[in-house]
């Protein structure tokens, strides 16, 4: 798909010393995310806090919720207690994820360009049958402690369910935070697609699952993603990304084993919410020492 619109590029051309990049990952993604934060503040509070002070944030997917959370000026010990209380407005959803990537691969068949496989998942995703769009919208407010965009540079992907190509929202794009966080969190044949204006919009994820080259140009870009290392993604490439970024710029935390077992089958399920939160705090905690010495 196409690269950054105007908007993004206009962000890019800062200079940006530190990038961080959340990736997508269900509702496991959200809490393991938050957790790896909480795990590196644990470990280092003075790098955790300069990682929550990153001079640009790139969230898809789950990590635009991540995103829109730690940049609304709540504190992180509440934003990880929150993963951890049994209530949430989550929605639960009954999917499978083995037949949900075939359905996929079944619809790329023969797609000759990622531009013509955006469609093709977006013609997938419009007919396909979900909870109303209302319903999710209500669930994907509830989790944004705060409803305005943050002042520093926030990229939120999402991708065009018509043409296929990539969007990328930011507080200029005169579209509300909610918004823009649902439509990054769209996957398609789980949740509606969603609209904004005269378009629908899907999970950005149907892109790439990092968009880490949205951070290219930083000079230290954090990539935090609840994916084993070298694990291929349904869309896009993070080492392509890493490719994109000046050598030795990106740093990865990735998923261990016990935060696989801890995401279940079923990443969506809000039940995932608290083993995630916790096994992402003992990944961070654990990665603290070497992103120090990246991250100066």
């Amino acid at each position: 798909m196409s690269g950054p619109p105007g908007g993004a590029r206009a962000w890019l051309t800062r200079i940006v010393t530190n990038a961080l990049v959340l990736a997508g990952g269900g509702v496991a993604g959200i809490a393991w995310e938050l957790g790896v934060l909480r795990g590196l503040a644990d470990a280092d509070p003075d790098l955790a806090a300069r990682i929550l002070a990153a001079e640009l944030v790139v969230g898809t997917s789950a990590g635009s919720s991540v995103a829109a959370q730690i940049t609304s000026g709540v504190p992180l010990d509440d934003l990880y207690a929150a993963q951890l209380r049994p209530e949430t407005a989550e929605i639960e959803v009954d999917v499978d994820l083995e037949q949900l990537w075939a359905d996929f691969a079944a619809v790329l068949a023969g797609a000759t360009g990622a531009a013509e496989a955006g469609r093709r998942v977006g013609a997938f995703a419009l007919g396909a049958p979900t909870v109303a769009e209302p319903v999710r919208l209500a669930a994907i407010d509830a989790r944004l402690p705060r409803k305005q965009w943050p002042e520093r540079p926030l990229l939120i992907p999402a991708v065009d369910a018509l043409t296929g190509e990539l969007t990328v929202f930011t507080r200029d794009s005169g579209v509300a935070l909610v918004d823009a966080v649902a439509a990054s969190c769209a996957v398609p044949g789980v949740w509606p697609p969603v609209t904004i204006g005269d378009r629908r919009y899907l999970d950005g994820g149907v892109r790439s699952g990092t968009n880490a080259d949205l951070a290219a140009g930083a000079d230290r870009v954090l990539i935090v993603t609840p994916a084993p290392p070298g694990a291929p993604q349904p869309a896009g490439s993070l080492d392509d990304e890493l490719a994109a970024l000046a050598p030795g710029r990106g740093f990865v935390i990735g998923a261990d084993q016990p935060s696989v077992e801890a995401f279940g089958v079923n990443p969506l399920s809000p039940a995932t919410r608290a083993p995630a939160a916790r096994a992402g705090r003992v990944v961070g905690a654990a990665r603290a020492a070497a992103l120090a010495d990246f991250w100066r």
